[in-house]
């Protein structure tokens, strides 16, 4: 999951396919996000991180974020597979990607994608995909409050904010059209004018939604399974990037490493963006798209028994707005921001094709605080404090699809070797079915039996028809 996780709906569309960029492995220079900022103490960050890999290993999971360590869990957990039978192969320290990088939302589409992946995939479809991210959310809450997670998880709601008339009437639109194809609402709370100013804080309100959501430490979260997986008797070598996949006798694959060669029955990509660099066919379909987020301290307006209590997303239109969480234990505000600003760049908004997740925008920095200002005014006749404003930015790489939905399930032409990836900047709405299904599969389990839509399931077909629309995915 990425910077931050309140996607626009998709669109279609046939002018050009996404910008051309060559496959990369992740880069050694990583900045550290908040999250990775306050988890320095993790026992297995950088675990067997000079070590030569094991020579052989049942099964390889690619990879360390959320997807990777989830499926583990769900294969040790529910289906009984020895937990010494799994190596996690991380290329940096432990949860170092998109899993560590976002803006801390778990936060599900309530009805607003839907006329966007109607389009793509069909109403039927449609439909699931909004269902399932609900059923996600649910299942986050569940399993922490279950086994006692301490990710500073906060069920609460979330607002979409609607800036303007414009957005105003596309989002009615929408809600509209997910109603009469039979979608659920009853969660779905509507607010306009005077009303929802009060209740989101936010002077230039013109309407809002409201519908249960939450917040949570996403590194915690993930280190939280990671250390229950390794404890179990998992293997998890970091600073080992999986460089090369080659068949072998036997139906097994041979995974280079720079710390040697491991064989494997098979092997799991949990690689969201950088899934290209060993899939060669996902290098049209999986783009990098780089986002930005920020840590802010709180002015004296939004703390103590002021501290928001829902999440946001503050949207003026389909691809120009910014999220909002406040965490409820430090207060910080965690600010994300969408590349599509009509206030930015060009050179800026090109930029945000990229593996680079070592630097930040400053130009991007810079509006984000410049926008917080206008839409929470109050902040702007406070005198700010030293201490108070900006703490941190960072940015991270989201695993951007044509058609907007994840690839799951085994890869047919390579037997073997499975995939949980490309989730639009939607992980954390996402993850919780999809690393679970998965791990049914590879023990045998039917799609049906996975409870994810059907247009999730990765096939060579699938690819193949999304290239000949030449679709491009939608900026986030």
């Amino acid at each position: 999951m990425a910077p931050h996780s309140t996607s626009p709906p998709p669109q279609t569309t046939s002018a050009s396919a996404p910008p051309h960029i060559e496959p990369s492995f992740p880069l050694s220079n990583s900045s550290l996000s908040y999250w990775h900022r306050t988890t320095r103490a993790f026992k297995y960050l950088n675990a067997n991180s000079t070590v030569s890999v094991p020579s052989s290993s049942p099964i390889v999971i690619i990879g360390s974020g959320l997807s990777g360590a989830l499926t583990a869990f769900s294969l040790i957990t529910t289906h009984s597979v020895t937990a010494s039978d799994i190596l996690i192969l991380e290329a940096r320290e432990a949860v170092s990607g998109a899993s560590g990088r976002n803006a801390g939302h778990v936060r599900p589409d309530a009805f607003r994608g839907f006329t966007g992946y109607a389009s793509l995939h069909g109403s039927e479809q449609a439909l699931k995909i909004i269902a399932n991210e609900k059923l996600v959310f649910e299942r986050v809450d569940a399993f922490v409050k279950e086994h006692g997670v301490q990710c500073d998880f906060h069920p609460t709601t979330t607002f979409d904010v609607c800036l303007t008339e414009e957005f105003a009437k596309y989002e009615k639109e929408a809600y509209d059209a997910f109603v009469q194809a039979g979608g659920d609402v009853g969660h779905v709370k509507f607010w306009q004018g005077e009303e929802a100013r009060r209740r989101t804080r936010v002077e230039g309100t013109v309407a809002a939604y409201e519908w249960p959501a939450g917040s949570s430490h996403p590194a915690k979260l993930c280190q939280w399974l990671l250390k229950t997986v390794v404890e179990q008797g998992a293997k998890l070598w970091t600073h080992c990037p999986a460089l090369e996949l080659k068949d072998t006798a036997g139906r097994k694959w041979a995974v280079s490493t720079p710390r040697g060669v491991v064989t494997a029955d098979k092997v799991v990509h949990c690689t969201n963006g950088y899934s290209a660099a060993l899939l060669p066919q996902l290098k049209s379909f999986v783009t990098p798209n780089k986002a930005q987020a920020h840590a802010l301290v709180p002015q004296h307006g939004y703390t103590g028994d002021q501290v928001l209590e829902s999440t946001m997303s503050l949207r003026y239109s389909m691809h120009h707005f910014y999220s909002l969480i406040q965490r409820q234990g430090d207060g910080t505000l965690v600010l994300g921001v969408s590349r599509a600003n009509p206030e930015l760049s060009q050179s800026t908004k090109a930029q945000v094709v990229s593996f680079d997740d070592g630097s930040f925008n400053s130009e991007v920095a810079d509006d984000a605080l410049r926008r917080f200002k206008i839409i929470f005014p109050q902040t702007e006749s406070e005198k700010q404090r030293h201490g108070e404003g900006l703490d941190h930015a960072w940015t991270g790489v989201i695993g951007m699809t044509p058609d907007s939905v994840p690839l799951v399930g085994p890869i047919d032409e390579l037997p073997g070797q499975y995939i949980c990836a490309g989730f639009n900047g939607h992980g954390m709405a996402r993850i919780w079915t999809c690393a679970p299904g998965l791990a049914r599969l590879m023990q045998g389990g039917q799609w049906e039996e996975t409870g994810l839509p059907e247009c999730f399931q990765y096939t060579a077909e699938r690819l193949s028809r999304t290239a000949q629309k030449r679709q491009k995915p939608s900026v986030w």
